[in-house]
């Protein structure tokens, strides 16, 4: 059991350095190709926000990597401590980069959906 959870905690962990990889590259392609349609600063706004929702599911992943390893691999008081400090630290990356993606805190409603509310559509 002890080396599935192991073989499990590898895979999440490349998933999600492969998911922040993936979305560099991606995003950074988008730009580029955005650059010539668009204006600078929309499309830059647009490329962070891609950025934002890679690194996003990345940490996710590594995330999930984390309380596998920690519970099942070493359930000791040290390493669920240390997962403790490691899951604040990148909930709050995470935290961080929504409110940046999105533009407002996450129990606000966006500008768009009160007036999609508002007008009935």
């Amino acid at each position: 059991m002890t080396e599935l959870v192991r073989t499990s905690t590898q895979v999440l962990e490349a998933a999600g350095w492969a998911a922040i990889m993936i979305a560099v590259a991606i995003s950074t392609a988008a730009f580029l190709l955005r650059l010539r349609g668009a204006g600078f600063d929309a499309s830059y706004r647009r490329y962070r926000a891609d950025l934002g929702r890679g690194i996003l599911l990345g940490l996710e992943l590594l995330i999930a990597a984390d309380i596998l390893k920690s519970v099942v691999i070493d359930p000791t008081l040290n390493g669920l401590s240390v997962l403790g400090g490691i899951v604040l630290i990148r909930t709050f990356l995470s935290f961080s980069l929504d409110v940046e993606i999105n533009g407002h805190w996450p129990w606000q409603r966006s500008f768009f959906s009160q007036v999609s509310e508002r007008d009935g559509t």
